[in-house]
C-alpha cells in the first residue's frame, strides 16, 4: 500500500517502519520544541493505529516512536486498536483520547503531554506511562488492563485545583499497578477498582493538602498494597470500605493531613489480612479505624496520632506494642466506646492473659465514668475503691479488715453500755461487737445487747453503713454480676 500524500519526512518514516514495528527514532531527548524534523501529527499515529497501515508476513505491525513533537490529538476513542502503541521522549501538544477503545499494549515511556483520556478502555496488555510529565488529569474510569498499570517515576500535576490528578472508579487491573517513585500534585482516586495484581506506589509522593490525597474506597486488592518505604501524603489517606486480601502496608510511610483537625488515614469499615501501620515517625492527624476487620495489626506507640477512633473494629492478633501502650491506644477517642476495650480484654483472654484482661475491665469502667453524671460518678468511684468493678474482690476484704481493726480498737477504749437485763446480756467483746455491725444481719446478739455511747456511736453508725456497702460489693465481687453496662 503507497504512503498517503501529504506526510512529512518524519511521518513518511514512521509510516515505512510500521510494518516492521521498528522504532522511529527522531531524536533522544524531549523535544523542546516543534522542530519541523521532528513534528508528527496526532491524525497520523491515528491513522496506523485503526488500521490504515500496510502489514507484513512475519512481522508485528506496531507504532513505535522516539523524539517526536506531536501535535494535534492521538485519538481512537471507541476504536479498536490491533496494534502496539509505544511512544519515548515525545512531546504531545494535545491529551490522547483512548476513551471506550480497545487496544493492545500501551506505552508512554519519559514523554511530556497535557493529560491522557482512557475512560472506558480496554488493554489486552499494559498500560504505561513510567518517566511521562503530565500536566492535567489521567482518566481511567471503567478501564480494563488486562497487563497492569505503570507509572513509575511519573509526574502528574493536576493544573486546576478541583480536579483529581489520577481520576477513576470501578478501574480494573489484571497483574497488577505500579507507581512507584512518582510525585503526583492532586488527588489520586482509584474507587471501586479492582486490583488483582496488587498496588506498589513505594517512594511516591502525593500532594493534595486539605483534600483527599489518595482516595481508595471500595477497592479490592487481591494482593499485597505496598503504600511504604518512602510512601508519603500531603492530604487524607482514604480506604473507607475497602478490601485487602494480603498485606496493607504503612512501613516507613510519611502521612501528613497537613490539618489536624482532618483524617490522615480514613480506614474505616476496611477488611484486610494484615496491617502494618509502621510509618516513619507519628501520623500527622487523626486515624479511623472504626468498624473494621482485620487479622494481624503490627503498629508502635510512636506513631499513634493523638485522636485514634477504633470503636467496632475487631482483629485476631496484635505486635509492636506493651499492654500499658494498648490502654492508651483504646483510649484515644474523644468519644468514650465500650467495644475498643472489650476487644482488647477479649484478644487478652484468647491469648491466656486474664490477669491483663482484668485490667483492661478496669480501665473500661473508669474511662466510663466521665460520661457519668454526679451521683453515678460518686457510686462509679466506690466500686472502684472497694471492689475494682468486681475485678478486684480483695480490696473488699482489705477494707473489711481495715474496719474490724477500727472498731476493734474504738470499742475497746470506749465500750458500748448494755441495753438487755443482765441475766440475758452476752459477754461483751469489742472484736465480735464490730463483726456485728459490719455484717448486716445480728449474726453473734452483739448489737441488740449493747450500744455505743458518746462519740463511738457515729463509728458505729459508719460502720453500720459501710458493712451494707462492703457486702453488696463482696457478693458483687464474688459471683462477677455488677456490671455497669
Amino acid at each position: 500500500m503507497p504512503q498517503p500524500p501529504g506526510l512529512n519526512d518524519a511521518e513518511r518514516r514512521l509510516w515505512a517502519a510500521f510494518p516492521t514495528g521498528a522504532t522511529v527514532v527522531l531524536g533522544d531527548d524531549l523535544p523542546a520544541g516543534p522542530d519541523p524534523n521532528r513534528i508528527v501529527r496526532g491524525k497520523t499515529i491515528t491513522r496506523l493505529l485503526l488500521g490504515a497501515g500496510e502489514s507484513q508476513a512475519g512481522a508485528v505491525a506496531a507504532v513505535r516512536l522516539r523524539g517526536a513533537y506531536i501535535t494535534g490529538r492521538i485519538d481512537v476513542r471507541g476504536g479498536t486498536v490491533e496494534h502496539e502503541l509505544r511512544l519515548e521522549n515525545c512531546r504531545l501538544v494535545e491529551e490522547p483520547d483512548f476513551s471506550n477503545a480497545e487496544t493492545r499494549q500501551l506505552r508512554f515511556a519519559d514523554c511530556r503531554m497535557p493529560g491522557f483520556d482512557g475512560g472506558g478502555l480496554r488493554a489486552d496488555g499494559y498500560m504505561s506511562l513510567s518517566g511521562s510529565r503530565i500536566d492535567g488529569s489521567v482518566r481511567l474510569p471503567r478501564a480494563q488492563l488486562s497487563g497492569g498499570l505503570r507509572m513509575n517515576g511519573t509526574r502528574i500535576t493536576a493544573t486546576d485545583p478541583t480536579q483529581w490528578a489520577i481520576f477513576s472508579g470501578g478501574l480494573v487491573v489484571e497483574v497488577g499497578t505500579f507507581i512507584r517513585d512518582a510525585e503526583i500534585t492532586g488527588g489520586v482516586r482509584f474507587v471501586g477498582a479492582r486490583m488483582n495484581g496488587g498496588l506498589f506506589m513505594e517512594r511516591t509522593v502525593l500532594r493534595n493538602p486539605g483534600r483527599i490525597a489518595l482516595d481508595l474506597q471500595n477497592i479490592v486488592v487481591e494482593d499485597t498494597a505496598e503504600l511504604s518505604n518512602g510512601f508519603t501524603t500531603y492530604g487524607t489517606v482514604r480506604l473507607r470500605s475497602g478490601r485487602f486480601n494480603g498485606i496493607l502496608s504503612f512501613s516507613k510511610a510519611r502521612l501528613d493531613s497537613t490539618d489536624p483537625a482532618r483524617l490522615a488515614l480514613h480506614a474505616s469499615h476496611i477488611q484486610a489480612a494484615e496491617l502494618l501501620l509502621w510509618p516513619e515517625g507519628k501520623i500527622k492527624g487523626r486515624v479511623s479505624l472504626s468498624h473494621s476487620r482485620i487479622d494481624l495489626i503490627q503498629d508502635h506507640p510512636s506513631v499513634w496520632p493523638d485522636e485514634l477512633y477504633l470503636n467496632g473494629m475487631t482483629y485476631q492478633t496484635l505486635r509492636g506494642a506493651q499492654f500499658k501502650d494498648r490502654l492508651s491506644w483504646v483510649a484515644r477517642d474523644k468519644e468514650f466506646h465500650l467495644q475498643p476495650y472489650e476487644q482488647l480484654a477479649a484478644w487478652y483472654h484468647g491469648i491466656g492473659h486474664d490477669d491483663l484482661a482484668r485490667k483492661v475491665h478496669l480501665a473500661k469502667l473508669r474511662a466510663r465514668r466521665r460520661r457519668l453524671h454526679p451521683v453515678g460518678k460518686a457510686w462509679n468511684h466506690l466500686l472502684d475503691w472497694t471492689v475494682g468493678f468486681g475485678y478486684r474482690p480483695w480490696l473488699a476484704f482489705a477494707w473489711f479488715a481495715a474496719l474490724l481493726a477500727l472498731g476493734t480498737t474504738v470499742f475497746s477504749i470506749e465500750t458500748p453500755r448494755p441495753v438487755k437485763p443482765g441475766n440475758e446480756l452476752p459477754a461483751f467483746h469489742a472484736l465480735i461487737y464490730t463483726l456485728d455491725l459490719l455484717i448486716p444481719l445480728d449474726t453473734f446478739g452483739q448489737q441488740l445487747s449493747y450500744d455505743a455511747v458518746n462519740w463511738s456511736r457515729w463509728v458505729a453508725y459508719g460502720l453500720v453503713t459501710t458493712g451494707w456497702v462492703l457486702a453488696t460489693a463482696l457478693i458483687a465481687g464474688v459471683t462477677r454480676v455488677l456490671r455497669p453496662n
